[in-house]
């Protein structure tokens, strides 16, 4: 097997004991014989993050010296590196740790010795046997012409591995080391229910979802400070794969379950809640804003943010605000411009469909998403009884905002400069770029948003039975 899959294998496979709330300070010793750099540095693992903690130069007695009175370091995988990346990893589970790490230039995982930490000690036997096995692997591809006995042997080998990680989760089920073996094992989806029925497909699909987190340990902090294989990478396949075309309930329904049992672990809990405020806040599709809102209200609102200044609490509660009423379904709020002396007024449409652009002439992306959205309205405006309520965005801009209805031959639009309005329309439609596209039904209905002329040729294939492009 590869050399990148022997690194992923030693970042995972890393031991020690869960332990309580730590005390500040620390005193981590690394020595290597024949080392070639002068500086190491120290460093964590935070979710997909390494960010890096402490320097330490090389002294008399060749030795490396991380060492505090005062920083508190949390339970977790940490890592020892040169400035060309070169890394080792162990893990700080203590009140105050000390130990010292005793290794040579040629290999530093081959050749470690520990001394204080038995933690470490179990994790460097560990990784030891682990490169033998993945030694044999490489071995046994390279020398068994025969592919389907290359394979054979292969599993016998994977059965083995795996079944000394099964005795080491069922012995030391405390072990962070065992915690972090666990949480990466997939989830076994049974074949047949109690009944003795087939499972099927969909089936199978609710069991694997419903189960996807029972080998992680979500009630332990140290959990995000683990290499991103053990928790981060899971996290994300599981709302970009599995969960990835789900609708906002459903996504809302599985993320509050998750959180709950984060519940004991205040890091682990504050990262999910962060993590997913985040995500479904920057999200591109359509309904995904339900769960940002979803996130603020139940957990942000509440007060259950506890690491969130009252400023940022309030300023995500008053966004969440204003999105809840711009979910699809919801009502489009009303407003009014005045231009040409005339009102006008998002009511003033009439038609089945409406197309509620906020656009600017200015504005890079409208150069060619305006265009072709105008292309789209008139080859099925007629057709499909689509009207159109386009502001102006760019109010100080009215001249090339006028050139460029005439330069794209826009006029069969309701154009509107947005200088002048009954309401504040960037606030209440939360317009901090463009273009911003809405599709209304004839009651002024949200059916779709974030979209462009290709997302709504989709849209009216399902809204209108027989559309053809």
């Amino acid at each position: 097997m590869r050399k990148h899959i022997l690194a992923l294998a030693a970042m995972v496979l890393i031991a020690g004991v869960v332990s309580a709330a730590p005390k500040k300070g620390y005193k981590i010793t690394v020595q290597i014989k024949n080392a070639k750099d002068t500086v190491l540095y120290m460093g964590y693992y935070y979710g997909k993050y390494t960010p890096a903690m402490d320097t330490a130069r090389i002294n008399k007695k060749g030795q490396f010296v991380f060492e505090s009175t005062t920083k508190e370091v949390k339970p977790g995988v940490y890592f020892f590196s040169n400035p060309q990346g070169r890394y080792a990893e162990f893990i700080i589970n203590l009140d105050k740790p000390t130990f010292t790490l005793k290794t040579d230039e040629t290999n530093w995982i081959t050749n470690m010795q520990v001394t204080g930490s038995p933690e470490n000690k179990a994790f460097y036997d560990y990784q030891r046997l682990n490169q033998h096995y993945y030694s044999m692997y490489d071995s046994v591809n390279k020398n068994t012409p025969d592919k389907e006995l290359a394979k054979k042997r292969a599993r016998v080998l994977r059965s083995q591995l795996d079944t000394i990680q099964d005795g080491l989760i069922a012995a030391h089920p405390e072990y962070l080391f065992c915690r972090m073996l666990k949480a990466i094992k997939e989830v076994e989806v049974p074949a047949t229910k109690e009944n003795g029925d087939s499972l099927s497909k969909v089936e199978k699909a609710e069991y694997y979802g419903d189960h996807y987190f029972d080998n992680m340990s979500l009630d332990c902090n140290a959990m995000v400070r683990t290499p991103s294989a053990v928790f981060y990478d899971r996290v994300e396949r599981f709302f970009n794969v599995y969960l990835g075309q789900a609708s906002p309930d459903v996504i809302c329904e599985f993320a509050d379950k998750m959180i709950d049992k984060s519940r004991p672990a205040k890091d682990v809990f504050q990262y999910l809640v962060n993590y997913l405020a985040e995500k479904y806040l920057r999200s591109n599709v359509m309904t995904h804003d339900a769960v940002y809102v979803h996130m603020i209200e139940k957990y942000y609102a509440t007060g259950e943010a506890f690491w969130a200044s009252p400023s940022d609490i309030d300023s995500e509660v008053e966004r969440a605000t204003k999105w809840k009423k711009l979910l699809v379904g919801e009502t489009a709020p009303e407003f009014g411009v005045l231009y040409n002396d005339q009102w006008h007024h998002l009511s003033d449409v009439k038609n089945k469909y409406t197309l509620l652009i906020f656009w600017s002439p200015t504005c890079g992306h409208c150069a060619t998403i305006i265009p072709a959205l105008h292309d789209f309205y008139q080859k099925y405006a007629s057709t499909y009884d689509i009207g159109t309520f386009a502001i102006n965005t760019d109010i100080h801009e009215e001249d090339k905002w006028k050139d460029f209805i005439k330069d794209k031959n826009l006029y069969d639009w309701n154009n509107y400069n947005g200088g002048v309005a009954n309401v504040d329309w960037k606030e209440l439609y939360d317009v901090i770029s463009t273009p911003v596209i809405y599709l209304l039904d004839k009651d002024k209905k949200i059916l779709a948003k974030k979209i462009d002329a290709k997302m709504l040729v989709e849209i009216f294939k399902i809204l209108e039975p027989g559309f053809k492009e």
